[in-house]
């Protein structure tokens, strides 16, 4: 009997052929902790005497969230990283590195690695064909400690996604279509895996956009075949002796099948307060014009160069609306270099953008970009939660970096096929 990605990953890990619905003890390859975590699980490990880690180089403990720290209180948790760190071997990402889920996958990730981290978006690695998925901080404590942890198999649901995008349309609008279809919780503990020709085309900016909010609609992991583009990612960071081809088997199991024509995709936003609550831009505009206030570029959902090369393109050689706010936040330093030179941070900047340091950014409201009352925010990353960028008197909208140009540009929701 066939196995999807899931199962013949799991498999491997575990010693063992498992299927769906079995509880598993399986080894992990990559951990990783943020700041906000990871003194948590550090804490847990100190509190049972076992400060330790199995793999110290592939342990990661990222200091991103709140990067500079804005509180002595957040300093000394980054202190008390830096010191485990030196302690068991870890690896430490300093300030200004990145986001945890763009250097993963960039410098530590491959097709086939198992990898937990503590963080929710940990599903990014899914697009490199690993089972990547968040779990509590003491969970993630004790695989980081022992190299193992333990899972319940997940069933599968595969999206196959034919067809061409359109003009203006991009891979974030597809997975907030998909979440906006069956739901915030529509595959809770499911496993999402990707397959058609538009996935096939995929570059690998779009698929990390895409794994990263598998969670958003409830799902263990997003996963990807590893194929040609996989290669070409792994060769480009530099680890190109990574890469291995996995694929389903083609009688593997499926608990049920979506089937999506790109094509017919719109672009897309989820409007306050749940990412499941999206509209096209078909419906936005039946709407009264929703004026935004700032407008957010970057995250670990849409930080990549590719992202703000799509939106340098809409804004080069115009202005930003006077009474809209514009901030970019790259996802890592090698994003932030590559940015500048080839011009798409100055033509950002230009146009009258703020660049922020690499990192989480206003994504969670630690720091830099906090809303006012009422005010409204157009931004490229995966939550829209009451208080998510600081304020719970804000309001969230979610957008792809094309919609978010041309929302900045506009000065409220707009439509990017407008001004491409």
């Amino acid at each position: 009997m066939g196995q999807t990605l899931a199962e013949k990953i799991l498999s491997e890990h575990a010693g063992r052929a498992v299927r769906a619905g079995e509880f598993v003890i399986a080894s992990v390859d990559v951990c990783l902790v943020q700041d906000g975590t990871g003194p948590l699980a550090v804490r847990q490990l100190q509190k049972i005497k076992l400060e330790r880690v199995a793999h110290p180089a592939k342990t990661v403990l990222f200091l991103d969230h709140a990067a500079p720290s804005p509180r002595k209180e957040l300093s000394n948790d980054h202190a008390l990283l830096r010191r485990f760190a030196k302690k068991t071997g870890a690896v430490l990402s300093e300030v200004g590195d990145g986001v945890c889920h763009q250097i993963i996958p960039e410098s530590y990730l491959g097709p086939g690695d198992v990898h937990v981290g503590a963080d929710s978006h940990t599903c990014t690695g899914g697009a490199l064909c690993a089972f990547a998925t968040g779990m509590g901080s003491t969970d993630v404590a004790i695989a980081m400690a022992l190299g193992k942890t333990w899972f319940r198999v997940p069933e599968t649901f595969k999206i196959r996604v034919e067809g061409k995008f359109r003009d203006g349309v991009y891979p974030k609008d597809l997975v907030l279509h998909l979440i906006g279809t069956i739901g915030a919780d529509g595959a809770t503990y499911k496993a999402l895996e990707y397959s058609g020709g538009a996935v096939e085309e995929m570059n690998m900016s779009g698929r990390l956009t895409i794994a990263n909010m598998a969670v958003e609609a409830g799902a263990k992991v997003g996963l990807f075949p590893s194929d040609d583009v996989t290669t070409e990612y792994l060769r480009t960071m530099g680890r190109g002796d990574a890469f291995r081809p996995i694929a389903p088997d083609p009688e593997a199991e499926y608990e049920r099948t979506i089937e999506i024509d790109a094509s017919t995709l719109e672009p897309t936003v989820s409007f306050p307060h749940t990412v499941d609550n999206t509209r096209t831009m078909s419906q936005i505009r039946k709407m009264d014009p929703v004026k935004i206030d700032q407008v957010v570029i970057g995250t670990c959902t849409n930080g990549r160069l590719e992202d703000l090369q799509v939106a340098a393109s809409i804004l080069k050689g115009k202005k930003r609306d006077k009474d809209t706010r514009l901030l970019v936040a790259p996802a890592s330093r090698s994003v932030l270099t590559a940015a500048l030179k080839d011009g798409t941070l100055q033509a950002l900047i230009d146009a009258g953008a703020l660049v922020l340091p690499p990192g989480c950014g206003p994504c969670v409201g630690v720091h830099q970009g906090v809303l006012g009352d009422g005010e409204a925010c157009l931004t490229t990353q995966n939550r829209n939660f009451v208080g998510r960028m600081g304020n719970p008197k804000g309001l969230i909208y979610l957008g792809s970096p094309a919609t978010a140009a041309a929302t900045a540009l506009a000065g409220k929701l707009t439509d990017p096929r407008e001004v491409i």
